[in-house]
């Protein structure tokens, strides 16, 4: 044996288990492990620079997710076959990943740190994102790295109002509750996911489940971590300090700061008058001096000066950078319509963060597709949302799309799925855009809510309108002290010890995402946040149906409609018709666009089209297509062509029936040449009979006919049986010689 593999089990309450190996793969990286749950297998591994680069003042992580194909037998799709750079769904999961790992590491640690999760194996009903935090984890605890975990994270979704840990992909088909909850053993650090319409109670009962859970992984991994002889980590120095500078600065540059914090002045002006502050004290040092003392200056005055006077303002008089009460809601505006050439717009503006949202409308073919490892579909409803560098007054250049973006958009569209019919109740693939204009705090809750809006705009029958709030949280744990802020300026996110942002509509919650930077932070802070949250949300939702307080009656004249009908399972092949004959055909002459799903033994036609005259045709060609003929109907028909004994009409798209002569008119026609009917010939005809058998259908038009006086019907000829010979013989047995005879 070449290796000597370390195990450990965590047991799940349902006898689940989950088993945590390491020593036996990637035992180069500074820490590897595999974690097993099933069929499913994690390998996550960590590596740290020795050394700190030059000038590193902040934590340089790097936290990779990769699903491979091969885990589940699956081909990459693309030209080249292979995996290419990380979806979504990776971007996603690993900032849940880094999200929970990132507050830990030591504020004076400035190692390049680089976490790499991959999925190996692959059970198509096992969420192999619920275990990534904890694989990740693992990997650092069997580590030397610097790092205050171990932390687990675990899904926890309800179920026929139970909570459950970690479920099955089967399990999620009546779940009102789909959150991820990070934590260590002692507190909570992140909370995401998505609800439909639950409470504050149901909610923080679910986080309490989990916690309880994620207690258990983490014990394990310190058993782990002591077992290996890895509790002893690293030592390492990556900062120089000067305390003589940090005490001078404290000094001489505390209140000043603290006035500027309390002045009330916008953002960029309360900024220039903190960096002029900060450039005065400097002046007095040689450009010499400074190239030892600068970066010092700027992480005292930072940390020491300017953030310990904004959040001593908020606890000492409950006033905000802005002048605002913790519980008060900048001034917002709203305004729909915005946009004249789209089908819906809206901009919503709080303080200063500003959204400029559109929606389009589409068919089933715009309908995004998805192709992941695990999971494969498409999806009827998106959201984009867009952080150009403009939007907070910074020169610089827009570099391709953000996991930031990734991540914000896909909270923003969590919040309004719950909301947005789709299926049979709404026919429009619908896309949500979200540019941001202007950023100080919470533009994805902006998002939310002018999404809200464009989508009544749009006249999209949205269930329920949705707001959202980025609630805020500043803690003395030294005092005691703590004040949740409702609506938080960026400043406020960034000096403060809680992100809570909630979503929903007036009777529950629909998404949340919380990051928290501190440790102990109390449930009775966190159902603080949540009340103080849910009563602003209802504020700004006030003021969002001020503007419009329900969808419109209808789209917009510009927007292109969609029919929607039903049909029989067994019509679709002839809609579609050989090789999309007929479809294409319907398609090309009526100027429409025709898509056909298949639904529980039913085929859903979506009928696309730009006006009312190419829909009602289309629509008339695939209904054609679907009747059924019924005997006792009459039917404006085509004559398709002619023959001896009648005429074929076409009475439905592609159904023809014969017209024979003897049902033309009461008089007899001894040849189709004295009835006076032609190819394209539009007649009236009624359908009398059906042959069971062949499913042939026959016409009259006579029936149709005032019948002549006296007309009496001849009654039809019985035929006579064949006469069948003695012994089988057949045709007077004159049958020739045989061939090989002649």
């Amino acid at each position: 044996m070449m290796y000597n593999a370390t195990q450990k089990v965590i047991k799940l309450d349902d006898n689940r288990e989950i088993i945590i190996e390491t020593g036996k793969l990637a035992k180069q990286a500074d820490g590897a492990v595999v974690v097993k749950q099933g069929d499913t297998m994690l390998l996550a591994t960590v590596v740290a620079a020795k050394d700190a680069k030059p000038d590193t003042d902040f934590m340089p992580l790097q936290v990779d997710y990769k699903e491979k194909y091969a885990s589940c037998g699956r081909f990459p799709g693309g030209f080249l076959k292979r995996e290419a750079r990380p979806g979504d769904n990776e971007i996603l999961v690993a900032r849940l990943i880094d999200r929970a790992l990132r507050p830990l590491f030591p504020a004076d640690y400035h190692a390049e740190v680089y976490v790499t999760v991959n999925l190996i194996s692959a059970d198509k009903d096992i969420q192999a994102d619920a275990l990534a935090g904890l694989a990740a984890s693992a990997a650092l605890a069997v580590s030397d790295i610097p790092f205050g975990g171990p932390i687990s994270e675990v899904r926890v979704a309800r179920i026929n109002g139970e909570y459950c840990i970690n479920p099955t992909f089967s399990q999620m088909k009546d779940v009102d509750l789909d959150i991820m909850v990070g934590g260590t053993i002692d507190n909570i650090l992140m909370v995401e996911g998505e609800m439909k319409e639950v409470s504050e109670e149901v909610m923080l009962g679910a986080i309490k489940y989990a916690h309880e859970a994620i207690k258990g992984h983490c014990a394990a991994q310190i058993e782990l971590m002591k077992e290996l002889g890895k509790d002893v980590k690293r030592e390492y120095c990556h900062e120089n300090n000067d305390e003589e500078l940090r005490q001078t600065i404290i000094t001489e540059l505390y209140d000043k700061a603290y006035a500027i914090a309390t002045s009330g002045t916008m953002k960029h002006e309360r900024s220039e008058a903190f960096e002029a502050l900060e450039a005065e004290f400097a002046a007095r040092y040689t450009e010499e001096e400074l190239e030892e003392k600068a970066p010092l200056i700027h992480k005292y005055f930072h940390d020491d000066v300017q953030k310990k006077a904004m959040r001593n303002m908020i606890l000492d008089e409950g006033k905000r950078l802005d002048g605002r009460r913790t519980d008060e809601i900048r001034p917002i505006w709203c305004e729909i319509d915005y946009l004249p050439c789209a089908h819906g717009s809206a901009i919503f503006t709080r303080g200063e963060t500003q959204s400029l949202t559109t929606v389009t409308l589409g068919t089933k073919l715009d309908e995004k597709q998805k192709d992941e490892v695990l999971v494969q579909g498409s999806e009827q409803f998106v959201l984009h949302y867009n952080f150009p560098p403009f939007s907070t007054g910074e020169a610089r250049p827009a570099r391709g799309l953000s996991r930031r973006e990734i991540g914000h958009g896909h909270l923003a569209w969590r919040a309004l799925k719950p909301m947005v019919p789709v299926g049979e109740e709404n026919p429009y693939a619908v896309r949500v855009v979200s540019d941001i204009l202007e950023s100080n705090g919470s533009s994805s809750m902006a998002t939310v809510c002018a999404g809200t809006l464009a989508l009544m705009d749009a006249g999209v029958k949205l269930r329920k309108p949705v707001s959202g709030i980025a609630m805020g949280l500043i803690s003395d744990s030294a005092t005691g002290r703590w004040a949740v802020l409702s609506d938080i300026l960026g400043d406020e996110d960034h000096l403060g010890d809680m992100d809570f942002k909630v979503t929903g509509t007036r009777d529950g919650i629909t998404a949340t995402q919380m990051d928290i930077k501190v440790d102990g932070l109390s449930y009775e802070v966190l159902a603080k946040a949540l009340e103080q949250a849910r009563q602003g949300r209802l504020h700004i939702l006030d003021k969002m149906v001020e503007t419009i307080s329900e969808p419109r009656e209808d789209y917009k004249p510009f927007v292109p409609r969609i029919v929607q009908i039903s049909i029989p399972q067994e019509f679709i092949g002839a809609v579609i018709g050989p090789g999309g004959k007929v479809i294409q055909e319907i398609q090309k002459t009526t100027g429409t666009t025709i898509t056909i799903t298949e639904v529980d033994e039913k085929g859903i036609v979506d009928i696309f089209g730009q006006n009312k005259e190419s829909l009602d045709a289309a629509l008339a060609r695939v209904k054609g297509i679907v009747a059924v003929p019924e005997i006792g109907e009459t039917y404006n028909g085509k004559i398709r062509s002619i023959v001896d004994f009648g005429a074929f009409v076409e009475i439905l798209p592609g159904k023809d029936a014969l017209l024979h002569i003897s049902e033309i008119d009461y008089k007899r026609f001894e040849t189709m040449a004295e009835t006076g009917l032609n190819e394209g010939d539009m007649i009236e005809v009624k359908l009398i009979a059906k042959d069971a058998k062949t499913g042939k259908l026959k016409l009259s038009r006579k029936a149709l006919l005032p019948q002549p006086e006296g007309w009496v019907e001849r009654e039809p000829r019985e035929r006579k049986p064949r006469e069948q010979k003695e012994g089988g013989e057949k045709r007077n047995n004159h049958r020739g010689p045989r061939r090989e005879q002649r």
